[in-house]
This record gives C-alpha cells, structure tokens and sequence, in this order.
C-alpha cells in the first residue's frame, strides 16, 4: 500500500497529521527539492504540496508532474495559493473524460 504525504509550509500542512498523511514541513526551494525526491525514492505514492512549494519549485517539480508515481498533486496552502491546484486537477479530469467539467462539455 502506497503512503500518502503532504509537503509545505508547517501552518499549510499540520492539519493532515491528524487523518494520518506524513507531514513534511519546508522552509525554502532546496529543501523542498530535497524532500520530494527523498519521498519519491521511500515509494510515497501521493504527494500533495502547496501551491507557494511547488511555484518556488519552477521547473524542478516537472520532472515529478511526468511520472505516473508518484502522484504530485497542488493544494492551496494558507497563504500563496495561486488557483493552480484546482487548473492541475481540472486538466486531469479533462484527459480522463476528454470533457471540461466546470464549463461545458459532452451534451450541451
């Protein structure tokens, strides 16, 4: 069974600990970098970081985004959200029923 954890700023991702998520507190981009890849090599096959992580990231989360595991998903943090963890799951849902969900669709 795959484990699941959350990557951000501590007041963003305390919460999860307490439904049983691994929590991974970071303060800047290297270590950010750091612990996504010490996560991905542990075989965590879910990994939500914050939508201020993963901007402060750039490029260096695409690599992670290609792969099929683990799954890196964007949620909003505290402060910093950007709106690009709902586009990222929006464009999923999009591949998957080749429909865009919010705003029309197969059926109109």
């Amino acid at each position: 069974m795959y484990r699941i954890a959350v990557v951000g700023d501590y007041d963003s991702i305390y919460g999860f600990a307490a439904v049983g998520l691994d929590i991974c507190p970071v303060k800047d981009r290297e270590e950010t970098l750091r612990r996504l890849k010490q996560l991905a090599e542990d075989g965590y096959g879910i990994i939500y970081i914050t939508e201020k992580a993963a901007e402060e990231l750039g490029s260096g989360l695409d690599e992670y985004l290609e792969r099929r595991l683990p799954a890196v998903i964007q949620i909003p943090g505290v402060s910093g959200n950007t709106g690009a963890g709902v586009e990222g799951v929006k464009k999923t849902v999009e591949q998957a029923v080749g429909s865009d969900i919010l705003f029309g669709g197969v059926g109109e």
